[in-house]
């Protein structure tokens, strides 16, 4: 937690997740005061609420690529690699 604005966006997905995950893992230490441990938690539900909406705009865009039809991804990737 190196930014101490709590609602900055991050730049990216990417980005998001990687906070994401170095805030669990402090959390998961053990080691963090009672305060930062719920301000790691509120931070962390503003990232993963953040990383949702990300998915959920990316998924609407392959939607509209695929014409509304979703193919399963792993059907696909099993069927290029024993092509």
């Amino acid at each position: 937690m190196s930014n101490n604005t709590p609602s900055s966006p991050p730049e990216s997905f990417e980005q998001a997740m990687a906070e994401l995950a170095q805030l669990v893992s402090q959390m998961e230490s053990g080691q963090l005061p009672l305060e930062a441990s719920v301000a790691a938690y509120a931070r962390g539900s503003e990232l993963v609420k953040y990383c949702a909406a990300q998915l959920d705009k990316v998924e609407s865009q392959v939607k509209v690529l695929e014409g509304d039809m979703l193919k399963p991804f792993a059907a696909d990737a099993a069927g290029e690699g024993a092509q």
